[in-house]
């Protein structure tokens, strides 16, 4: 699929907020801190050479900011990066859970209240990549987009009132530019891998050869309309003791093995060797889970290889929590703690189809994915 671009115009003095416009076409660092002397970290865009001290060896321009925006079905994500010799480094980034398709599979529809979440966040987004001065955005719109009939007329308005132009990606684009964004992190091996990403509408597979080159060869990539919010929805959040709750978790690991049945087919029927690597919310928040943490860390997750059978043991304590004793563990809390257990069953059906004895762990995905190919077609070696 043709990729899209977007140009930040600068903002104007009054109006409507300018438009993100259509333009022709790892290494993670911490965000850049304050500059020698206490100063701002200083943003990209022209410099004025007569202004630069005449000193034999001057600074060089600072190299251009990239922006690159997922709005998932659940979250609303950011980043703002600038290009250097190792890969990039991030100077800004926002997140926030919009739960945009709430309601979505018994409507059909994203419904009002979702897209002020949205748009709200959208508008933070914005703002952050008009005052980083980002000469280079790219912002995608997935699976609640792809299925709501007021898709269109969503990203019209989001259009209208924050400036951002949403392009909605195919289940296609969405699993390569997760791949993209976090295939560094692969165990080492030669075996195939398989790189999955669980959205909150989606879930996309992707396996993947990574013989001799530096960048993946995609041999198949499936895309299943489970995420944990849709799947959620399925089949509701009350129940009234353990036993019902873990009859729920089964039910919505059959739903998503069925799903998978026709992908588990293009599997080759060897499994030596193999490697399992999974990016997104679920992932890294069970790991956070494994890891006791009593915050997230991401510099802890980020790369993680951990055991699958932990996992597991990880996926069955949760299947059977009520709601507000997964609300109390740290790295839930209650954002997440009616949406995890739908995470778990795909996880668990995911394990189940590539029994991988080791599962890594990515907290990186679509927008790396993103900055990576922006900054390659403009020359940079990443």
């Amino acid at each position: 699929m043709a990729q899209q671009a977007a140009t930040v115009s600068p903002s104007p003095e009054s109006g409507a907020p300018p438009a993100l416009t259509p333009a022709a076409a790892a290494a993670d660092l911490p965000l850049e801190g304050p500059s020698p002397g206490g100063a701002p970290a200083s943003a990209c865009g022209a410099v004025d050479a007569a202004a630069l001290p005449a000193f034999p060896h001057r600074r060089e321009a600072p190299r251009p900011c990239y922006g690159a925006l997922d709005l998932g079905t659940n979250n609303c994500r950011l980043l703002i990066a600038r290009p250097n010799e190792e890969g990039f480094t991030v100077i800004d980034a926002f997140s926030r859970v919009v739960r945009l398709g709430e309601g979505l599979a018994t409507c059909g529809k994203i419904s009002e209240a979702a897209q002020d979440r949205a748009v709200a966040a959208l508008g933070v987004c914005a703002e952050k990549l008009r005052r980083r001065r980002v000469t280079l955005a790219r912002s995608v719109a997935t699976e609640a987009c792809r299925r709501a009939v007021n898709g269109r007329q969503f990203v019209e308005r989001v259009r209208q009132e924050t400036g951002v132009v949403l392009e909605i990606i195919s289940p296609e684009e969405e699993a390569r530019l997760a791949m993209l964004g976090c295939h560094r992190l692969l165990e080492p091996g030669d075996g195939p891998a398989l790189i999955f990403d669980i959205g909150g509408g989606s879930t996309e597979l992707v396996l993947v050869d990574t013989d001799g080159d530096e960048t993946p060869r995609i041999k198949c990539w499936w895309s299943a309309p489970w995420g944990v919010v849709s799947l959620t929805e399925s089949e509701g959040r009350v129940f009234a003791d353990a036993a019902e709750r873990l009859a729920a978790f089964g039910r919505m690991k059959e739903r998503v093995r069925h799903a998978f049945r026709r992908f588990a087919e293009l599997l080759p029927a060897d499994k030596a060797n193999i490697r399992l690597l999974g990016t997104s919310g679920t992932v890294t928040t069970l790991a956070s889970v494994y890891l006791a943490l009593p915050t997230y860390d991401r510099r802890m997750v980020d790369g993680l290889l951990m055991p699958v059978s932990a996992m597991r043991e990880v996926n069955a304590m949760l299947s059977a929590m009520s709601v507000e004793e997964r609300s109390q563990l740290p790295c839930i809390g209650h954002d997440r703690a009616d949406l995890v257990v739908a995470g778990c069953a795909i996880l668990d059906a995911i394990m189940d189809m590539w029994p991988a004895e080791t599962l890594g762990v990515a907290d990186r995905g679509i927008r790396e994915g993103i900055l990576r190919t922006l900054m390659a077609r403009d020359g940079y070696r990443l």
